[in-house]
């Protein structure tokens, strides 16, 4: 049997680690749970290849200026198209983001008021936009999908459609529903009330149709969220569902370690 020359074994074996790798694009990369999620990918290179997509050059320069990050228009699909070329999985944290109108004086009491930036409405990004990059992750042969929501999509009353009359938590349960009618492995978390804290240190909690906005743990940190977009990648359980996310305080119950346990655990498919 003739002897494989040793640079042709060196670089077979580092061709296969590379197709073992996972292409993963995070959308929304220049958000504040985007970031994490992106910078985690990145730290964890010998398993991913981490893509990001963000609004701005502003934005590519805040998470490093990588040239894996793409700089597009979620309204515009022709700009997502060259970003998912490629990807075995799309991570969308893309959302709409009320304002608030300056003015406000919290001493006189009252609430403050909020407004949306013209062509950033909910419909226009978190329908449209998610719609856009579904459409262009499907065509590219995306693997999975997996979209960040927020819990409180099952009341139309919720105070949350109310601000700037923008419905936000409607139109994202209209692009979660496509989602789920796509075809593509989706994984749909649903976050509670976003936490600025360190990730790893709670016990998680999944629900279903808003039930854990009944009890005190309604909230999670972000770095606990991104986690488990990307633990959703590792594990069939977490393919074709979609749950609520929380998390018990610090110090009551125990962290959570095992996310294979956590996805078994949850049964519905929208």
């Amino acid at each position: 049997m003739p002897r494989v020359p040793f640079i042709l074994r060196i670089s077979v074996v580092a061709m296969a680690d590379l197709s073992s790798k996972s292409t993963v694009l995070v959308t929304g990369a220049g958000g504040r749970t985007g970031q994490i999620v992106y910078k985690k990918l990145k730290e964890r290179s010998d398993k991913y290849n981490a893509k990001g997509f963000v609004r701005s050059q502003e934005s590519k320069e805040k998470i490093g200026g990588h040239d894996d990050v793409y700089i597009g228009d979620i309204r515009n699909i022709e700009t997502i198209v060259p970003a998912v070329q490629g990807i075995d999985a799309l991570i969308i944290l893309t959302s709409a983001v009320p304002k608030m109108k300056p003015g406000f004086d919290p001493t006189k009491g009252g609430r403050p008021e909020f407004y949306y930036e013209e062509g950033s409405f909910p419909e226009q990004v978190d329908w449209i936009g998610q719609k856009n990059q579904i459409d262009a992750a499907k065509a590219a042969g995306v693997k999975q999908i997996v979209l960040v929501g927020s819990m409180g999509g099952t009341n139309p009353n919720h105070p949350l459609n109310s601000l700037g009359n923008g419905n936000i938590l409607i139109w994202k349960r209209k692009s979660e529903q496509y989602l789920a009618d796509s075809g593509i492995p989706y994984t749909i978390i649903r976050a509670g009330g976003l936490q600025d804290k360190d990730g790893g240190l709670r016990e998680l909690l999944v629900g279903k149709d808003d039930e854990l906005l009944q009890t005190e743990t309604k909230s999670v940190p972000r770095a606990d969220v991104a986690e488990v977009c990307i633990q959703a990648l590792n594990f069939e359980e977490s393919k074709f569902k979609a749950f609520d996310l929380a998390s018990k305080p610090e110090g009551t119950g125990t962290p959570t370690k095992d996310f294979k346990a956590l996805f078994s655990h949850i049964t519905t498919r929208f």
